[in-house]
C-alpha cells in the first residue's frame, strides 16, 4: 500500500507518478510536493516516513527544516517593507543600521545584502553554531567586521548569516524580530504553517533529517583565508545540532525555517500571483520587479558554483539548476535538495521539502525529477 497521499490535478499526473516512484523505491524517505497555479494548489502531495526507522508516516502537517528555503521567506519579509516605502534597496545599509558602517562598510547597499554581494558572508573566527542563536551579539559582530571582498563585485553566498543581516534591518525599521515579523505579516495572514523560530509545541510534528553522506576530506588543505573556508567552515554546520531545541527555536532566517511544501508554496505564491492572495494585495508589481534586477552573474566565491542573483532570489542559471525554467522566474534551493520556484510567466509556484538530504549544495536528482515533471505539465497544459 502506497504511503503517498494528497491530491493532484489530472494535468499534473506525471508529478504524482514521479513522486510516488521516488517514495516507493525508497530513494525518498519522506517529503512533500506542492504546486500552485494562480495562487491555488493543483498538487498537494506527501508521503514516506518522518523518521529513518520508518515508524512514523509523513503526515499532511509534518514539518521539516527547509534550510535555505528560509532565505526566500526572509527576502519576502524585506520586500514587504520595501513595498510600504520603509526600506529602499538602493539605500546604504548604514542609513538604517549605523553601526554597520564600521571597517569600510559605509557604502554597502541593502540590495547587496539581499543578493549575497555585500562581502559579509560569515563571521570572523572564532565562532560556534550556538553562538549564532544569540541574535543581538552575533549580529553586532557582523556590523564590526570588514568585508571579505569588494562589495558588489561578486557573490559570496551568505549561507548562515543572511537572516541575521536582513533581520537586523527589519528590526531597526519595524521594531520586531524577523521571526515575529514573518509570523505576523506573512505566515499568519496567509494561514501558512511555516516558522522562523519554531515553538516547542510543534516539535512532535518535525521530521527527523537524515544528513547527506559527504566524502571525507582534510579541512586543513583548504586555504584558511579563502571566502569559501571562512563562510562554510567557521562555524561548520553540525547536522546533529539541527535537531536540537536550541536550533529549532532560534530565529535563523538564513537556514532554520520549519515548514512543508504546502506552506512554502502558499507564502511564495505571493510572488507568482502578482503580489496578491485571498483578495489581499501584499506587493505591487513594482516591488516584484526588483527581484529581477540582476545584481551578479558568475562563480560564487563561497560555494564555487555559477549563480545569478536578483534582489532576494536566485535567477535561472542552467549550469547550476538545469530544471529551473527560463523566463520571468525566481527560485532558491535548501541544503539537501528542498526547492522553491516561482514562475511569473505562468503564475506557478513549485515547492518541495524532504528529510533525506542529498549531498549537493543545490538541488538533487529527486528535485530534478519533480521539477521536470511539473514544468513539462505547465508547458503541455498551456497554463
Amino acid at each position: 500500500m502506497s504511503t503517498v497521499a494528497g491530491f493532484c490535478a489530472d494535468e499534473f499526473a506525471a508529478v504524482r507518478a514521479a513522486f510516488t516512484e521516488q517514495v516507493e523505491s525508497g530513494a525518498e524517505l519522506g517529503g512533500a510536493l506542492c504546486v500552485t497555479v494562480n495562487g491555488d494548489p493543483v498538487v498537494d502531495l506527501w508521503g514516506g516516513y518522518a523518521d529513518p526507522e520508518r515508524t512514523t508516516r509523513w503526515r499532511a502537517d509534518t514539518l521539516v527544516n527547509s534550510f535555505s528555503i528560509t532565505k526566500t521567506m526572509t527576502a519576502l519579509s524585506a520586500l514587504l517593507l520595501v513595498d510600504r516605502g520603509e526600506l529602499d534597496v538602493y539605500q546604504k545599509v548604514a542609513h538604517y543600521w549605523p553601526e554597520f558602517a564600521a571597517n569600510g562598510k559605509a557604502d554597502i547597499e541593502v540590495r547587496q545584502l539581499l543578493s549575497h554581494t555585500s562581502g559579509v558572508s560569515g563571521w570572523e573566527a572564532p565562532i560556534e553554531i550556538p553562538d549564532i542563536y544569540e541574535l543581538e551579539s552575533s549580529t553586532a559582530r557582523l556590523a564590526q567586521q570588514p568585508p571579505w571582498w569588494e562589495p558588489g563585485t561578486a557573490s559570496g553566498y551568505h549561507a548562515l548569516n543572511y537572516g541575521h543581516l536582513i533581520g537586523e534591518l527589519i528590526r531597526r525599521i519595524d521594531g520586531r524580530t524577523l521571526g515575529r515579523f514573518f509570523a505576523e505579516e506573512l505566515a499568519g495572514p496567509l494561514g501558512a504553517d511555516f516558522h522562523i523560530g519554531t515553538g516547542a509545541e510543534h516539535f512532535e510534528r518535525i521530521a527527523t533529517i537524515v544528513p547527506p553522506e559527504y566524502p571525507e576530506f582534510d579541512q586543513s588543505l583548504l586555504p584558511q583565508d579563502s571566502v569559501m573556508f571562512k563562510t562554510l567552515f567557521q562555524p561548520l554546520l553540525d547536522f546533529d545540532m539541527c535537531s536540537t531545541p536550541g536550533w529549532r527555536q532560534a530565529e535563523l532566517g538564513g537556514m532554520n525555517g520549519h515548514g512543508n511544501a504546502r506552506s512554502v508554496a502558499r507564502v511564495q505564491s505571493l510572488i507568482s500571483n502578482g503580489g496578491e492572495l485571498s483578495g489581499r494585495k501584499f506587493l505591487s508589481e513594482k516591488t516584484i520587479d526588483l527581484i529581477f534586477d540582476q545584481q551578479v552573474d558568475g562563480v560564487d566565491l563561497a560555494i564555487l558554483l555559477p549563480l545569478r542573483f536578483g534582489i532576494g532570489y536566485g535567477l535561472p542559471k542552467p549550469e547550476t539548476a538545469p530544471q529551473v525554467p527560463d523566463g520571468r522566474v525566481c527560485w532558491w534551493g535548501g541544503l539537501g535538495g528542498s526547492m522553491v520556484v516561482n514562475d511569473l510567466d505562468h503564475r506557478v509556484t513549485f515547492a518541495y521539502t524532504m528529510n533525506r538530504m542529498a549531498p549537493g549544495l543545490i538541488g538533487s536528482d529527486r528535485a530534478d525529477a519533480y521539477l521536470r515533471a511539473a514544468f513539462a505539465a505547465v508547458r503541455d497544459s498551456r497554463i
